[in-house]
């Protein structure tokens, strides 16, 4: 692989991971649009290792109150931060069972540039939607157990490229009226197990074949991708205090619309 190659890989997937704007399409049009081949699951591992590096150190103080609230209620004190750490881990729970029932059809059928294109544009359009039409009420303390189930089941459809981890889960958040700040912060939390899981079974894969390295590229790839990614959070999170989903909703509505222009040979 190229600088160049490594430097575009590690910005797009570190800014595309936590935005609502699906990062799978972009990883999609990267080596279409510069002429490269597949960058491999070594280096998909490192970006995504950077990646969640950067959602733990901006909600650091979240990922250690979480930390030291599930000690607490181990030793039998209720602790909002430790009931949170426990929702959380609830919503992973559908993701993982999915994930693992439909890993096959995951990495072929569902792959297809005009799968991503239709997710991208489908679910823009219904984070346009929830945005406009709900109410914003709620804040991560009103986090039920219901609540969580349903943002971790909305996860479940992130399985399919195109549709967009961030994205699906703030929508869901968003209709069930939470602010849109606090929708971010819900999804960036879920991240957590959600990539951490992600990265070690991607990891064992690799062990698996004998094909792991931990080569400069790779380690390059993980700085950058952490580097975006943190910018990108701190970005977003800047953003929402003050406007809507709307930007990134029309961004994807356009991207979708073109990814299938591409996918049906419109152009």
């Amino acid at each position: 692989m190229t600088l160049l190659q490594i430097l575009v890989l590690a910005v797009v997937q570190g800014i595309t991971e936590f935005l609502p704007i699906s990062s799978s399409g972009h990883l999609v049009l990267v080596p279409a649009v510069g002429g490269w081949q597949d960058q491999g699951l070594d280096m998909d591992v490192a970006v995504h290792v950077g990646t969640l590096f950067a959602v733990v150190l901006y909600f650091r103080r979240d990922v250690w109150g979480m930390i030291a609230g599930f000690w607490r209620m181990l030793r039998g004190r209720r602790d909002p931060y430790g009931r949170l750490a426990l929702q959380i881990a609830a919503a992973t729970v559908p993701v993982v069972i999915a994930g693992f029932l439909l890993k096959d059809m995951i990495g072929t059928v569902a792959r297809s540039l005009a799968v991503i294109g239709w997710t991208t544009l489908i679910y823009g359009i219904l984070l346009w939607v929830v945005d406009r039409l709900c109410m914003t009420v709620k804040r991560t303390e009103h986090l039920t157990w219901t609540d969580a189930l349903v943002i971790g089941l909305a996860q479940v459809l992130a399985l399919i490229p195109g549709t967009s981890r961030s994205g699906i889960t703030m929508t869901a958040a968003r209709m069930l009226g939470y602010e849109r700040g606090e929708s971010a912060r819900i999804s960036m939390l879920l991240s957590i197990p959600t990539i951490l899981g992600a990265g070690v079974l991607a990891g064992w894969d690799i062990a698996q074949t004998g094909d792991w390295q931990l080569t400069n590229a790779a380690l390059i790839a993980a700085g950058l991708a952490f580097l975006s990614a943190l910018v990108a959070i701190a970005l977003l999170m800047a953003w929402l205090k003050r406007a809507s989903y709307t930007p990134f909703a029309v961004y994807r509505i356009i991207l979708g619309i073109a990814l299938l222009a591409w996918a049906y040979g419109v152009w």
